[in-house]
């Protein structure tokens, strides 16, 4: 039965996935509008799990060599990005941006983490994995909004998206799957993936995001940009 509760608390999360599909009635207009917004709430909340939700916990289990794995982190996804621009990208011009594909692998590590630390509460007790997985439910719901229209503003069709989305949850399944049979094998992979999946997200969100939200020079719109930031890195502590 533990296996059975594990595995539909990380199919539940994996589906939060699709909660962009709320946005997909909406007209194009409109989401081209107000996409800067989107934007500027997905990097709050980029930063906000980072800092608020995966260094804690990295430097309770790794101490201050956490720091270190963030270093090793943006070091390679600054080479990964600058990889995937060559490959991708043509005279400058990228029809689908470099970003959206480390988006989705910073996304999927993060994932992965979730469910391994859903497969262990449950294997300590059972309240403590009911207690775990709606703590998860809570802070993904945001994160999957904001990787839903971060993959949008960097060139992806809304279907397409959300399938791409869908596909980087599943690797909760996968770490959950990882804990129930090889706890111990892999128990000393999960903390050095927390500070690696931070750095990820700062990478992103200061490398790539916050660049794209200055080319907006207008005070109004400006000071709507910083709102939204903070909202979503606000709403990530809260939560």
């Amino acid at each position: 039965m533990t296996f059975f509760y594990i595995l539909i608390s990380v199919i539940l999360v994996s589906l939060l996935s699709f909660i962009g599909v709320f946005f997909l009635a909406l007209k194009r207009e409109f989401l081209n509008r107000f996409l800067g917004v989107f934007v500027s709430f997905a990097c709050g909340a980029l930063l906000g799990g980072a800092f608020f939700h995966l260094l804690p916990e990295s430097v309770e289990q790794l101490g201050e060599s956490s720091f270190v794995w963030i270093v090793i982190s943006f070091l390679f996804f600054f080479i990964l990005e600058k990889f995937l621009h060559w490959r991708h990208c043509h005279k400058d011009h990228c029809d689908v941006h470099a970003f959206t594909y480390l988006n989705l692998i910073g996304d999927g590590i993060h994932n992965l983490i979730d469910g391994a630390i859903i497969a262990a509460a449950f294997l300590t007790d059972f309240s403590i994995g009911v207690s775990a997985t709606l703590a998860i439910i809570f802070h993904e719901i945001p994160q999957e909004i904001g990787d839903f229209f971060i993959l949008i503003y960097g060139g992806w069709k809304r279907k397409k998206a959300l399938i791409f989305n869908f596909i980087s949850a599943l690797t909760a399944i996968f770490g959950a799957l990882l804990i129930y049979f090889f706890s111990k094998q892999v128990s000393g992979l999960i903390p050095v993936l927390l500070p690696f999946a931070a750095g990820s997200f700062i990478y992103i969100a200061a490398a790539d995001l916050i660049p794209e939200l200055h080319k907006r020079k207008g005070v109004s719109g400006s000071i709507i940009q910083f709102l939204a930031l903070a909202a979503g890195a606000l709403l990530m502590w809260l939560l």
